[in-house]
């Protein structure tokens, strides 16, 4: 009976407290050649799926160190035998054996696993909603104009290169929660424009459809020449300028004229949401931002990441003590396990059950 393979976050996880068997399906990354102290050679193979990567090291007398040196970036293989994890290298293969995976594996490895897969179609489904709850037509309009002509590229852009959500589908998730916390601040603010401000999250980071996608067939991130010549704020902008544009093209929006506010000037403010996103110069922003709107978005952004960060802290970080972990970049200091929500004790629970029921 075939090993269900197990991806590579979910297998950090379990490493962590004890050795597992189990098979692993990845994408090689890259494969280098090292030496020992004693010069002897080695080869450091750094293997990545759709949740995290790991380095496997296939030292010169393991018996697929030939297999090994014939791999390449960009194959697909199975790695099986037993993990675990160690002070000094992380997650380390012990008994291990590999081979290339099937054609029917490697689609299945690049659909990602199903958990994740559920989760970005209902996080890509609540921004399509989200879009079209916009009741400002030209905003409206322009969101879902980006969603039909860049939706799949959306779907496997990550958040981030590295630090937050730096995954395939990454930017999905970001960005549907970043909606969901600007549609509920939007109700606690009733001054805020709500159809500006998730226009802006949904735009903020499309630049990044260059700068962070990966390709069709593949978990490696290669960096877009004109992405790194530029960089994603500048790309946004053109993007959304671009989208206008073709906006202002359409039939309808001849009728849309006579619109308050102005056409032009809700470009404008979209555009200054986008360039503001930073906070700050020393961030990236050419400016800072200058309305509620762009504050907001800021902030919002911000949180997304620092706490997408912290969450990852709590499950691969390295461990100080029972109840902190070690400072992981760019946190600006070492974090500490949560307080657990409060709990009430059975007995107490059942009390009030019954004097409700009397």
């Amino acid at each position: 009976m075939a090993t269900v393979p197990v991806v590579i976050d979910q297998l950090k996880q379990e490493a962590g407290t004890g050795a597992i068997a189990c098979a692993v399906h990845a994408q090689v990354d890259e494969v280098a050649t090292k030496l020992t102290r004693e010069q002897k050679r080695y080869l450091e193979i750094t293997l990545r799926d759709c949740t995290a990567n790991f380095s496997l090291r296939v030292w010169n007398d393991h018996p697929s160190f030939a297999f090994c040196s014939g791999l390449r970036s960009g194959n697909f293989v199975e790695v099986e035998g037993d993990f675990s994890t160690s002070p000094n290298f992380g997650l380390e293969a012990r008994n291990w054996k590999i081979r290339f995976l099937t054609t029917e594996e490697k689609a299945d490895l690049l659909a990602g696993p199903p958990a994740v897969r559920e989760r970005q179609n209902t996080d890509y489904a609540a921004i399509e909603s989200f879009a079209g709850s916009i009741d400002d037509p030209r905003l409206r309009e322009l969101s879902l104009l980006f969603l039909r002509e860049y939706g799949e590229r959306l779907r496997r852009s990550a958040g981030a290169r590295n630090y937050h959500h730096a995954r395939r589908g990454g930017l999905v998730e970001h960005t549907a929660q970043m909606m969901r916390a600007g549609n509920a601040l939007a109700a606690v603010y009733p001054a805020l424009n709500r159809d500006l401000l998730l226009a802006g999250i949904l735009f903020h980071d499309s630049g990044k459809l260059w700068e962070n996608c990966f390709p069709k067939e593949s978990f490696i991130m290669p960096h877009d020449f004109r992405a790194e010549l530029i960089g994603h704020v500048s790309m946004g902008i053109e993007l959304m300028n671009r989208l206008w544009q073709r906006l202002k093209e359409s039939p309808e929006f001849a009728s849309w004229n006579m619109l308050v506010p102005d056409s032009d000037l809700v470009r404008l403010h979209l555009i200054h949401l986008i360039v503001a996103h930073h906070g700050e110069k020393q961030f990236g922003s050419p400016v800072e931002p200058k309305t509620p709107e762009a504050m907001a978005l800021h902030l919002i952004d911000n949180l997304d990441a620092k706490l997408e960060m912290m969450f990852a802290a709590y499950q691969f970080g390295k461990r100080l003590g029972r109840d902190v972990i070690e400072r992981v970049r760019p946190l600006p200091t070492s974090v500490v396990t949560p307080l657990p929500a409060f709990a009430e004790p059975m007995a107490t629970a059942e009390i009030r059950s019954s004097e409700i029921a009397e």
